[in-house]
């Protein structure tokens, strides 16, 4: 634990696959998932989201069986915490809820049981609990990352420097990563899985020369997820049509959806949420920012001050 025995972790949201780049593509958001950790004489998680009331107040909670398993994995028991959880991360949405999840119990593990980890073992850590690095990366190294996981190991690069901004149109229905992963083919032709894997690569290289509109052109192209899953969101296209023409330049599932993510030039997204409310005002929708930071851990006051 750190001298004064309580701490804040802040984890940012995430965004994943920006259409081609499946299960390898992500980016972190301003909404964050909060803890604040102190001493206790048992494990204690309360939180004033109504979202989270129902989850379990002791060690059963998602975030401490995480920090419990990855303690565990390193040889260390942790001492147990009282935690006061808050989120601004709507659950199932699409926007990396379970993964700052991860994130978070990692950190709190980190810190409880002061194992020192370095960020590329925490990423180890949370890709293997989340089987793909897109989230997770982006929660823990902020900005635009770029992952891949083979055989034990992970790669990561993460990118903070675009002039971008996001507007998300969330839908009030859930829908279940499981449920949207259901619906995927289980292979590809050698043919398709080029064209597919060749379009990611182009949108990367699109983003990072600020190719705006080549970068929305590749998002449509995807050939890996959204032609299966957009289907389970029927008003997909009408917001993409819609925001498109309103300036978007690009427009993309978050993740395994539902939110739609669309992507605006820097300095442009107010006027887009202001349109996008409008017309579509039984859907909650959020002018969202990169967050470059990542996950952090700091003593209350430096959060107060």
């Amino acid at each position: 634990m750190p001298p004064s025995n309580r701490f804040v972790i802040k984890v940012p949201a995430s965004t994943a696959n920006l259409g081609p780049g499946f299960d390898s593509i992500g980016a972190a958001l301003n909404l964050y998932l909060t803890l604040e950790v102190e001493e206790n004489e048992k494990w204690e998680v309360t939180s004033s989201n109504l979202e989270l009331k129902d989850l379990p107040g002791d060690e059963q909670h998602f975030v401490v069986q995480v920090a419990l398993q990855t303690a565990e994995k390193y040889g260390k028991i942790l001492s147990p915490c009282k935690v006061k959880m808050s989120s601004e991360i709507p659950l199932a949405r699409g926007l990396g809820s379970s993964a700052s999840a991860i994130v978070a119990g990692i950190e709190l593990a980190d810190q409880v049981g002061n194992l020192g980890l370095t960020k590329q073992e925490k990423l180890l850590v949370a890709t293997e609990m989340e089987g793909h690095p897109d989230n997770v990366g982006a929660s823990l190294y902020g900005g635009l990352v770029i992952g891949c996981y083979q055989k034990g190991e992970v790669a990561m690069m993460s990118f903070t420097n675009l002039p971008i901004e996001m507007v998300a149109v969330i839908p009030h229905e859930i829908l279940l990563t499981k449920d949207s992963r259901n619906v995927l083919p289980g292979q590809f032709s050698m043919n398709e899985a080029i064209i597919a894997s060749s379009t990611a690569n182009v949108l990367v290289a699109a983003l990072l020369s600020q190719n705006w509109e080549l970068a929305g052109k590749m998002m449509e192209r995807d050939r890996f997820h959204q032609p299966y899953r957009k289907p389970l969101i029927p008003i997909y296209d009408e917001i993409e049509a819609f925001a498109k023409a309103n300036g978007a330049f690009g427009v993309a599932l978050s993740g395994a959806g539902p939110t739609i993510l669309c992507f605006i030039e820097k300095g442009k997204g107010d006027s887009l949420v202001s349109s996008l409310q409008k017309t579509f005002s039984n859907m909650m929708v959020k002018l969202l920012h990169l967050d470059y930071d990542g996950s952090k851990v700091r003593e209350v006051e430096e959060f107060v001050r």
